[in-house]
């Protein structure tokens, strides 16, 4: 790249936080939002039928007013207990963040976090390296035929060799070959062995994003067969019938680990045909610029530049 390799690292690392944060903070606010709206409604719902029956029976005599309270308190009891049982778990579960890593559990949680990171700053990379500038830079293109026309040849070839760039690889391949005393379809040759090996490194950087596109589905598939496992081993193994929170757990841990790992399958896929074919569409038109900037060389023969 032209930038240099480790500043796209870097760059790719700081989107990737940058990018699975914002998830994580967007995932931590709509479990809020619907934690609140359950509490809302929890606490709306007793306030209704409680409020009358504590009314009512203070005006009666102090005698028939006993009972009620104290055939009223036992039923109120197990009520309030269970209210405050299920307010406490809409809050832990409704949130949306917490119940993911729950059902993910600690394996999968980091395995997918990992996936994430990789996915994010090799996308990053690919992006930066599909460049116009990284490519086919039109101040390279400029200023080397301007050289050329010229006759500057050796600050052509200086200028095209201290280019990162595609284009300049190429070039200063086939001036460096033609500065040997060469000819011009030798020189051909070298440019074209010089953008096969660069248009390899574009094409397996972009692959590793095409694995990620297929091992995605891989661990959410390993991660619905082991939810299904612990479900089956928990009926298996009980003496009587299981509650279904117990195969809950297992049946979400199935569910959940497919979705995450569609949800990094799919963007990556899309991602890589898009830049395949943009990657493509570049490498042709270095192949064309190459060639057209060379091609006042074509009656050298073996004469240098």
């Amino acid at each position: 790249m032209r930038h240099g390799f480790l500043s796209s690292w870097l760059g790719a690392i700081v989107c990737s936080f940058g990018l699975l944060g914002l998830v994580a903070v967007t995932f931590s606010l709509i479990g809020l939002g619907d934690a609140r709206v359950s509490l809302a409604q929890e606490a709306a719902k007793p306030a209704a039928p409680d409020a009358p029956p504590a009314a009512k029976p203070a005006e009666k005599p102090p005698a028939p007013a006993e009972k009620p309270e104290a055939a009223a308190k036992p039923a109120q009891t197990p009520a309030a207990a269970d209210d405050s049982g299920d307010a406490t778990t809409t809050t832990t579960d409704s949130t949306l963040l917490g119940f993911t890593y729950r059902a993910l559990g600690l394996r999968y949680s980091v395995a997918f976090l990992a996936i994430s990171f990789t996915f994010v700053a090799l996308m990053v990379m690919n992006i930066l390296a599909a460049r116009r500038d990284n490519v086919v830079p039109i101040s390279l293109v400029e200023s080397f035929e301007q050289q050329l026309n010229e006759k500057k040849y050796q600050e052509a070839y200086e200028l095209a060799k201290n280019d990162e760039s595609f284009l300049g690889q190429v070039l200063s391949a086939g001036l460096g070959k033609l500065s040997t005393g060469a000819g011009y379809s030798q020189a051909i040759e070298a440019m074209q062995e010089v953008g096969e090996e660069e248009n390899m490194k574009l094409e397996h950087r972009l692959s590793y994003i095409a694995l990620i596109g297929t091992i995605s589905p891989m661990v959410g598939l390993l991660g619905t067969v082991d939810g299904m496992v612990q479900s089956f081993r928990v009926i298996a193994t009980s003496p009587t019938q299981p509650r279904p929170s117990q195969l809950a757990e297992g049946i979400s841990m199935a569910l959940v680990t497919t979705l995450i790992g569609l949800l990094i399958a799919i963007p990556a896929i899309g991602i890589y045909n898009i830049l395949r074919n943009r990657m493509a569409r570049l490498v042709l038109e270095v192949g064309i610029v190459s060639e057209g900037l060379m091609s006042r060389f074509s009656t050298l023969g073996t004469k240098k530049p």
